[in-house]
């Protein structure tokens, strides 16, 4: 957003999401820059170094004469900004906030602009053989800037302020986009050969959100939560079962293909297709049905 009468603008940046690990099988194979299920393989860090080192550089990289006039530590910044989107994700281990000035040449003009920006991390450990496995999961996220004439920034605050803090997401914008994606997705983008045939594809699209788009969301967090069970118990070294006497859900040592369970809790593994732990025992076992 842009005063096209002058220099004055408000811009938003896209977040940026990153993946590190203590696992070192897992760096050799994806090592710092390349990507890890779509995230950028990075060791975490605080928001003044991410604005410094990723977000200035990406963003404004090209510009003439750039220099860095202020950084500042915002420790406010994330609940402050959190406060204008209600849907922020849970499981939040730590958050911080930042804010950088920078100063360069465009054309005849010289321009300040200050950047924002938090960063969040979300730390998992989990158990493994050899000791304890880390991943972190953090994103630096509600990146925003605003930029005018040397000299006119600080008078214009109040008004960049009151303009990051209006932003909401539009449900139907959402909706729309979701059935134009999918539109584009079906019928392939290179088919579509002018900006006219998408305006009417968006046009004609349903502003009620479709029981058919949310069945889909379910579905992918579903499918979600089994691949992360699934990647939890491999590095365990566990196997999911289905208990029929409790009944309930259980984790067992992996590796086997066979497993029963009695009365008393007790359970047997066993890799031999002809054991049978009923054979010469007073009790009942069941088999467990392992859980895929």
């Amino acid at each position: 957003m842009r005063n096209p009468e002058g220099e004055e603008a408000f811009e938003v940046f896209p977040n940026i999401s990153f993946y590190w690990t203590n696992n070192p099988m897992v760096l050799m194979t994806f090592p710092i820059g390349s990507l890890y299920f779509g995230n950028e393989v990075r060791p975490p860090a605080g928001a003044q170094q991410v604005l410094r080192e990723i977000v200035v550089p990406r963003h404004r990289g090209r510009v003439q004469g750039l220099r860095i006039v202020h950084e500042e530590s915002l420790p406010d910044l994330p609940n402050q900004v959190r406060a204008a989107s209600p849907a922020a994700p849970d499981g939040i281990t730590s958050a911080d906030g930042a804010k950088i000035r920078i100063q360069y040449r465009s054309g005849d003009k010289t321009i300040e602009e200050e950047i924002f920006g938090v960063v969040e991390v979300t730390r998992v450990v989990m158990p493994v053989f050899m000791g304890m496995m880390e991943n972190i999961f953090w994103v630096a996220d509600y990146l925003f800037s605003f930029r005018a004439l040397t000299g006119q920034l600080d008078s214009l605050s109040d008004l960049f302020q009151a303009m990051v803090r209006s932003v909401r997401l539009n449900p139907q914008w959402y909706n729309r986009y979701m059935q134009v994606s999918q539109y584009l997705i079906q019928n392939q983008i290179q088919q579509i050969q002018h900006v006219g045939q998408i305006s009417r594809i968006i046009s004609q699209t349903s502003d009620q959100i479709s029981d058919m788009i949310m069945d889909s969301y379910y579905q992918r967090q579903q499918t979600m939560d089994r691949l992360s069970t699934s990647f939890s118990q491999a590095i365990r070294g566990v196997d999911g079962y289905y208990d029929p006497v409790e009944p309930r859900e259980v984790e067992l040592p992996g590796g086997y293909e066979r497993a029963w369970t009695n009365s008393l809790g007790e359970y047997i593994l066993s890799n031999d297709p002809n054991f049978d732990p009923n054979v010469g025992s007073n009790l009942n076992w069941q088999p467990l049905q392992r859980q895929e």
